[in-house]
């Protein structure tokens, strides 16, 4: 899969965030949105409105953690390729992700407000 593979997927999920946004809804997200390019296309239009949480991790943890899950779809294996995509963001909320999952629930909305 490349970048022109993934465009239909990302203009899909900014159509999704554009019409929870226009019915004055709020919504939450996720996705590995790895790339500056990516996020731009999901804020596309709608820049203003849209906040992006970093979850933060180095390789051990997440490999550790993915290896951990049962019955999903992206192998362990693949992780090295998705930090060598990653181009980290500049205007992310950052939350390190080496603490208990609802601890970083529980930052998020904090700070989020």
């Amino acid at each position: 899969m490349n970048d022109q593979d993934r465009l239909p997927w990302l203009r899909r999920l900014n159509d999704l965030i554009t019409g929870h946004l226009g019915q004055d809804k709020s919504l939450i997200l996720a996705c590995s949105a790895l790339k500056r390019s990516y996020r731009e296309i999901l804020r596309e239009g709608i820049a203003d409105d849209v906040r992006f949480v970093y979850l933060k991790g180095d390789y051990d943890i997440i490999h550790r953690r993915m290896k951990s899950r049962a019955d999903h779809y992206m192998d362990a294996e693949m992780l090295s390729g998705q930090f060598d995509s990653l181009e980290e963001p500049a205007d992310a909320l950052v939350i390190n992700v080496d603490q208990p999952v609802k601890r970083i629930v529980n930052e998020i909305i904090s700070r989020l407000g």
